[in-house]
């Protein structure tokens, strides 16, 4: 039987294009609360917004190093989903912010370095894994990295691919064999400027890995 990986939007922030992705319904919706992120939500994203998501619309907030009170104030005023961890944040806070409820989805950031065996310490306090691009910042790179690294991951917990990811990027999504994979992270290839979202090459990415079935393995 094949599988259609689910789809995540992330960095969104203005209401009119949060309506907008609405219509194409993702399964998950991201919110950024990193200050230093161009995508930071900030003063622009109000709780009547949020409270308009329909239920089958996950909402994720993405968090860099914060406070645990900042995070479960967050999530209590906007009513998220799932935690999403982009820093370096411990086992041990993942632990503690689970058990608010809320799912976490732990990010790690991939070069041809990276040792996946740093994911098995937090595979008890995570429910999902994200893997995006190494750089400087914490996402947002608009970069690939190299998804062959992902052979060595033991898919101990669903994955959400990220990094540069683009409307050209389908097929070899749907190739990956032998991973777990979740869903699919999109940002900022999707967007006309950082935040806002160009709404129907989104909506033609997601018609495309609707109607792909991923081979069975």
């Amino acid at each position: 039987m094949g599988f259609i990986p689910e789809i995540k939007v992330c960095g969104m922030r203005q209401a009119r294009n949060m309506e907008a992705l609405m219509a194409l319904q993702p399964d998950y919706m991201g919110f950024i609360f990193y200050k230093p992120s161009p995508r930071y939500v900030g003063e622009h994203l109000m709780q009547e917004t949020i409270a308009a998501i329909p239920a089958s619309i996950q909402k994720v907030g993405v968090f860099v190093n914060a406070p645990e009170r900042e995070m479960d104030e967050a999530r209590i005023r906007f009513g998220l989903d799932i935690l999403q961890l982009h820093g370096d944040e411990s086992p041990e806070l993942c632990f503690l912010m689970k058990q608010t409820g809320a799912r976490i989805m732990k990010v790690f950031r991939v070069d041809d370095q990276f040792e996946f065996a740093q994911t098995r310490r937090y595979e008890d306090y995570c429910d999902y894994f994200l893997f995006d691009t190494a750089t400087k910042a914490y996402g947002g790179s608009g970069h690939k990295f190299n998804w062959q690294l992902l052979e060595n991951y033991n898919n101990a917990r669903p994955v959400f691919l990220s990094g540069g990811i683009g409307p050209e990027d389908v097929e070899g999504i749907l190739q990956l064999k032998g991973l777990n994979l979740k869903g699919i992270d999109v940002n900022s290839k999707f967007e006309t400027e950082p935040g806002i979202k160009d709404i129907e090459r989104l909506k033609s990415f997601m018609e495309q890995v609707r109607s792909e079935v991923q081979p069975s393995f």
